[in-house]
This record gives C-alpha cells, sequence and structure tokens, in this order.
C-alpha cells in the first residue's frame, strides 16, 4: 500500500527578514527530509514573512523574494517543498505557494483575496485563475492558499474533480477568540463534501496587532480529524497518508455546488515516494501529544505574546497556581470580568 508522509512546517517567519525566513524553511525541510517526507508545507508567504503589507510596493523587495525563493530552490533535494512567496509576471504580484523538487518549481496563485477586517489583499495583489494539480510521489495534490479553502465552490472543488486526492492548504490565519473551532468545522466540510485529505499548514508568531496561533491540521476524507500541530508555537507535524485506504472508505463526494470553471492542469513533479527511485522503508513516527488549549488558555497564549515576563506566568503555572488565575491576574481587569461570567 503506497503511504505519502507528509511534513506541516508551522513556523514562525520574520517580516521582511529574507535571509532569516529562508534559513528557517531549509531547517525545516532538512528535518522533514531526514524522517522522509514525500512533502513538507510551509505557511503563506513564508518566504516574506506574513503580512508583508507596503513592503510589496517595492519593486526591489519584490525582486529580493524571488532570488530568495531561488536559493531554496537550489538547496532542496529529495523532498517537495510547498512554499508561500510573492510571484511576479510584468508589472502584477500574486500571493502564490511554489512547488519545489530537485531543482524543479511550478507555482499556484491565489484566488480568493481577502479585503475584510484585518486583510487588505486587493491593495496589493492581483488574482489567481488557474488551479492546477501536482503528482507528488506518484498522488495527485492540489495546492491553494488560505482564504481559497473558505468557499465551497473554490479551487480546492476544481482540482478535486480534476483527480486530487490530497489538499495542502498554506495559511497566514490569526488568531481569534473562537475562531478555532469554526475554522475546523469548515475544514472538516471542505475534506468531506469533496472526499479528499486535506492538509491545512498555519503561521505561528506574532506581527504587529496580529497573534498566529498554528494549530495546523489533517483530516480525512469524511471530515474526521486525524492530526492536529501545536498551538501557539512552533512545530513540524508529519503525518503518513494511507490514500488509497483513506479513498476506497470515503463517502460519495457531493455536488450540490458546482465547481467555478477553470483551468486544473495536471504538473508532475516527482514520481517516487520520498524522492527515491527505491525507497527504503519510513523511519518510524514518535511524536507526544501537542499542547492545545481551552478557549481561555488560548487566550492566555495569545496575550503572551505581548508580555515580557512569561517566564515568570510559567514559573506560577509551574508551581501549582490556577491557570485561571493566572490568566486573570495578567488580563486588563475589565477583560477578565468579561471572563468571570462564563468560567466560573
Amino acid at each position: 500500500m503506497r503511504t505519502l508522509r507528509v511534513g506541516l512546517a508551522q513556523i514562525n517567519t520574520t517580516v521582511g527578514d529574507l535571509d532569516g525566513n529562508v534559513a528557517k524553511i531549509l531547517e525545516y525541510a532538512a528535518r522533514a527530509k531526514e524522517l522522509g517526507c514525500d512533502l513538507v508545507a510551509f505557511p503563506e508567504l513564508a518566504v516574506t514573512g506574513y503580512p508583508p503589507e507596503d513592503l510589496l510596493l517595492r519593486r526591489r523587495f519584490v525582486l529580493d523574494n524571488r532570488a530568495a525563493l531561488e536559493r531554496i530552490v537550489a538547496a532542496a533535494e529529495g523532498v517537495t517543498l510547498v512554499v508561500g512567496f510573492v510571484d511576479r509576471e510584468d508589472n502584477d504580484i500574486y500571493n502564490a505557494a511554489a512547488v519545489i523538487h530537485d531543482g524543479r518549481l511550478a507555482v499556484y496563485r491565489k484566488q480568493r483575496l481577502p479585503n475584510y477586517g484585518v486583510f487588505d489583499e486587493e491593495r496589493y495583489f492581483q488574482c489567481g485563475a488557474e488551479a492546477p494539480v501536482f503528482e507528488v510521489a506518484g498522488t495527485l495534490v492540489g495546492v491553494n492558499v488560505c482564504e481559497d479553502i473558505w468557499f465551497p465552490d473554490g479551487p480546492s472543488k476544481a482540482q478535486a474533480e480534476a483527480g486530487a486526492k490530497v489538499i495542502v492548504n498554506i495559511n497566514g490565519s490569526p488568531y481569534q477568540a473562537g475562531k478555532g473551532r469554526f475554522r475546523e468545522e469548515m475544514l472538516a466540510t471542505r475534506a468531506g463534501d469533496n472526499a479528499v485529505i486535506v492538509c491545512y499548514v498555519n503561521l505561528v508568531g506574532g506581527q504587529d496587532e496580529l497573534v498566529f496561533d498554528g494549530g495546523s491540521m489533517v483530516f480525512d476524507p469524511s471530515g474526521r480529524k486525524i492530526a492536529q500541530a501545536a498551538q501557539f508555537e512552533e512545530d513540524l507535524l508529519v503525518v503518513d497518508l494511507e490514500v488509497e485506504e483513506a479513498l476506497r472508505s470515503r463517502p460519495p463526494r457531493k455536488t450540490e455546488t458546482p465547481a467555478e470553471t477553470q483551468d486544473a492542469p495536471t504538473i508532475h513533479v516527482s514520481g517516487h515516494v520520498s524522492g527515491r527511485a527505491n525507497p527504503s522503508p519510513l523511519p518510524p513516527l514518535t511524536r507526544s501529544e501537542p499542547c492545545l488549549h481551552d478557549e481561555l488558555g488560548e487566550v492566555y497564549a495569545a496575550l503572551a505574546y505581548y508580555h515580557d515576563n512569561r517566564s515568570e506566568v510559567d514559573e506560577s503555572i509551574a508551581s501549582g497556581e490556577s491557570f485561571v488565575t493566572e490568566l486573570r491576574r495578567q488580563m486588563p481587569a475589565k477583560l477578565a470580568e468579561k471572563l468571570r461570567g462564563s468560567s466560573d
């Protein structure tokens, strides 16, 4: 039975630090290769950091971002990488995902550009038009970016109808109290509706007023969550996808919502499992349970990015002080009052 080993690298990138981001991407790529991954995915705009905002108005920055991507292309061997970067054609730029394998590069361009709340992507980017499917280690994989997967008629559906068995969705999705449950329900629905495996990788860290919570996840074709990474910390989630077995047990694909008409070409990336012509047995995976928080714990973890005394807080929690009590002590009084009623 064919196993596709996928890594989801939820890393903490820095906006504008191209060298640092490239170094971190290559570090995690090397770790994924050592673990026998066929594919490892990184967050949205991992090369530039997210969100790069008005840096995108600087032509030199966009060109430097492309040069940084070429360094990744040159260095990555033996494993397929999916990496967020800024693509450019003539005078237009795109929020894009690079699919890289042994010096080869293919590109997916984000189609759905959010322009509400903290997002203003229409200010900078043009929309992509194609929904290509990539053959990775003998498995057809659809790649798309963040907002693309939120729409039932979006590129995920077109890619599934073109034969994709796995959807890899790369994200820079900020934390918001209560959003995690809604996000999980949406991803489960998208997996079940399209009868595909969904691999969701998210950014972690902070940028200005935004906090990114990680929590990368994998869902089987029935919509059941089968793996999750830690919240609010860097992590490399590695999962073995028994693609054929999962597809045999999947429910029929729902077709109530037709996909938008768009090109969905198939692009060959790699033909051998783990990038080797004669793959040896995969190294065993060992993983402890990830650090997951309840609702109050999530708020604490998000606030901790803005506090210099994180170690002091952690020490008091380790010494036995109530987690909720410590959370309330750290919060502004009005917010603590608001939360008290819902947890007592």
